[in-house]
């Protein structure tokens, strides 16, 4: 089952990159999603063998963070039919015999996207710290033509920056994975393999000063991909600039996959005894994300990278959950589910926005409510969720991570906490209260007598797939399914949490 998680995407995006039909292109593409949705839903039920020695292993952090993404690929991939079509991929596209044919762009796109889902399942089934590296950069060299798909100059300028800036934090991950392998070396002739699950039952035998080298170097070069601050600076560019759906992706999908190899350090260090040491690492990390998130966002003049900037605030969010340890270690869980969830919700409403307004600007977009009635209600209602509001699952794991630092005695790390949550919700409120109110003067096809029917009704494509995420955004803040308690529990369990 492992290996079909990861050939099914990778045989579809060989099937789209010889097709022309733009209906089949777009139902491979569908196909695909589901397909693995329902290996991952398999998943949970049967779970899998391990591949190749023990390479490949679906423990249950891996089977967190690969349902999420199945999960967000599904839905983004229902979007992306709409998106798609009302595309103008810069050539005529033509009807013959009843089949919509369209260029190489399309495919690629798709191609891309399936390769893109593929590495981001690599990286969570991957139990070598080898293998992980790879995995991930694979998801950078998968994404980065998404990322460039509008061809122009602030699309390249942004690719290049996510190219460049991520090749240096995984050559930091590289030289990270060689002092592991040093401090695992026992002697001249024995070593302990780079297996995590090696590495963890002869924890105690490790050579602890290169393990703690080993841990700044990937939390580092690991760090710069999940986008905390400093090394967050790729960010804002590649996830304003890209598709709404690929920001979807690259938000809620691909910034687990960095999180999830941070994770697994962080899970030998606890085997070895150095747990504190990660956290205290970690617990900076994400306090410093926070601050530098709340700084770029107050009078942010475009939207999607406010978006962008919350990424960053919601990383260190997750890294200050591992960090405090205990119980926040399972709210940091929790919140890497609400956090992918509802930014995925914002970035396609934010495609909505974008396809009508034709302009990221906070200053040019007014009265989305009144333009567009459905995606400016669940603007509103994607700014309360990810601002942690309840009764949305994001209060609830935050409020998780702030009780586990008051039970802690931590007063000080609680109120800087506190005080950082408070200014990011003024700052994005700010920003998107008045982009749902007012008057839409400055759009030019707006007519306040006789409003078109495109801004009175809305695509369902558009619609539905944003409606999905938040539903179950906000399911998440009054019920946590049993299956799901369970398998958040044990992966908070792995770092030394719960």
């Amino acid at each position: 089952m492992i290996l079909a998680l990861i050939f099914l995407p990778v045989a579809a995006a060989l099937a789209v990159f010889g097709l022309k039909h733009a209906t089949a292109i777009r139902a491979v593409l569908m196909a695909a999603a589901i397909g693995h949705a329902v290996l991952t839903s398999l998943a949970w039920i049967y779970p899998p063998a391990p591949v190749l020695d023990g390479w490949l292993l679906l423990d249950a952090t891996g089977l967190l963070f690969l349902s999420i993404t199945s999960a967000l690929f599904v839905v983004v991939s229902l979007y992306a039919l709409g998106y798609l079509k009302r595309e103008d991929w810069g050539k005529r596209q033509d009807f013959e015999d009843g089949f919509l044919f369209t260029n190489s762009r399309e495919s690629a796109f798709v191609c891309c996207l399936l390769l893109f889902l593929a590495m981001m399942t690599l990286v969570t089934v991957s139990q070598h710290f080898g293998l992980i590296w790879v995995a991930v950069e694979a998801t950078t060299l998968a994404s980065a033509p998404l990322i460039y798909f509008h061809r122009h100059r602030r699309s390249l300028e942004a690719t290049w920056k996510y190219i460049m800036i991520c090749s240096v934090g995984i050559a930091l991950a590289l030289l990270g994975n060689f002092f592991l392998a040093v401090a695992a070396t026992l002697s001249e002739t024995e070593h302990v393999p780079m297996l995590l699950s090696s590495l963890t039952g002869k924890a105690s035998l490790l050579h602890v000063p290169w393990l703690k080298a080993a841990f700044l170097f990937l939390l580092v070069g690991y760090g710069t991909k999940l986008g905390l601050a400093p090394m967050h600076t790729w960010l804002p560019d590649a996830h304003s600039e890209s598709p709404s759906v690929i920001s979807a992706l690259l938000s809620g999908a691909l910034l687990n996959c960095a999180f999830l190899a941070i994770l697994r350090a962080q899970q030998v260090c606890v085997a070895a005894g150095q747990g504190l040491f990660g956290q205290n690492l970690l617990l900076g990390f994400g306090l410093f994300s926070m601050i530098v998130a709340a700084a770029f966002m107050l009078r942010q003049l475009d939207f999607k990278r406010m978006l962008a900037y919350s990424s960053v605030e919601h990383v260190g969010i997750l890294s200050l959950g591992v960090g405090l340890g205990a119980h926040a270690g399972y709210g940091a869980m929790l919140h890497a589910v609400n956090h992918s969830l509802t930014k995925g919700m914002l970035f396609l409403v934010a495609g909505n926005i974008l396809a009508v307004y034709q302009s990221k600007s906070t200053r040019e977009v007014r009265g989305v409510i009144r333009v567009l009635p459905a995606s400016g209600a669940l603007w509103v209602i994607g700014f309360l969720a990810i601002t942690g509001s309840p009764p949305f699952g994001t209060f609830l794991s935050e409020l998780v991570i702030l009780k586990s630092a008051l039970d802690q005695g931590r007063f000080v790390i609680a109120a800087a906490y506190l005080l950082i949550l408070c200014i990011i919700f003024v700052a994005m409120a700010a920003i998107v209260l008045p982009m749902a109110q007012g008057n839409p003067e400055g759009l030019p096809a707006w007519d306040r007598s006789s409003p078109p029917s495109f801004f009175s009704g809305e695509s369902p494509l558009a619609v539905i797939p944003p409606l999905m995420l938040g539903a179950a955004v906000l399911v998440l803040g009054l019920y946590i399914p049993p299956f799901l308690q369970k398998v958040l529990e044990q992966a908070a369990r792995t770092i030394g949490a719960v």
